[in-house]
């Protein structure tokens, strides 16, 4: 029975010796909720990567097996959890969060498109009326600014869609729809061309 006195006195020592303020599951960085084999393995893995022979902080290390013995045996853990002084919870408090963004809309999308594609267009006319050996970039810039806004026409496309009612009859033809759009931007496109080379 010597055995079992001794290893209580150790128990008690133990406990005697935790701070019940600190967080001994951050330190090995697992929930409170976490198994004996998700705490072992933890502190298998922080152990390697921060034990003074390979670098890391003896304090750390430190850190670490205190908190690996306190979390790795059980009564020893329940007294833990037991004497952790409750988080200060203020009665009636709701933290406030800000609103998520709201959607912009059909209008909003129809709006964005349009002003995208008249900015590329505008940009491209003004390079090549204006022709200057310079601003050659500014012609790149008008084609990124264009296939942006066919990107966001096709989105307002897609929300004009999502927004019409079940009952109503272009809901339902999706395809017939997409081809009608990408009619309308080749055609545009060449359209564009052929000012282009006037």
């Amino acid at each position: 029975m010597p055995n079992k006195k001794s290893a209580s006195r150790i128990k008690q020592f133990a406990m005697s010796q935790f701070n019940s303020d600190k967080d001994y599951y951050g330190v090995l960085g697992v929930d409170k909720d976490a198994s004996q084999v998700e705490i072992d393995r933890q502190y298998k893995r922080q152990a390697a990567k921060h034990h003074p022979d390979r670098g890391g902080s003896e304090e750390r290390m430190k850190s670490l097996n205190e908190a690996y013995g306190i979390l790795k045996d059980t009564s020893l853990r329940n007294a833990y959890d037991a004497r952790r002084r409750p988080r200060a919870t203020y009665q009636g408090f709701t933290p406030v969060t800000t609103p998520t963004a709201r959607d912009v809309g059909v209008f909003g999308h129809c709006l964005s498109a349009l002003l995208c594609l008249i900015a590329g267009i505008f940009l491209l006319l003004l390079v090549r009326f204006q022709w200057m050996f310079f601003l050659w970039p500014l012609a790149i810039l008008a084609l990124f600014v264009l296939g942006f806004g066919v990107l966001l026409a096709r989105s307002a496309m897609v929300a004009v869609d999502a927004s019409l009612p079940v009952t109503n009859p272009f809901k339902g033809h999706t395809t017939l729809r997409e081809m009608a759009f990408w009619v309308v931007i080749v055609s545009g496109g060449y359209g564009l061309y052929l000012v282009m080379t006037l």
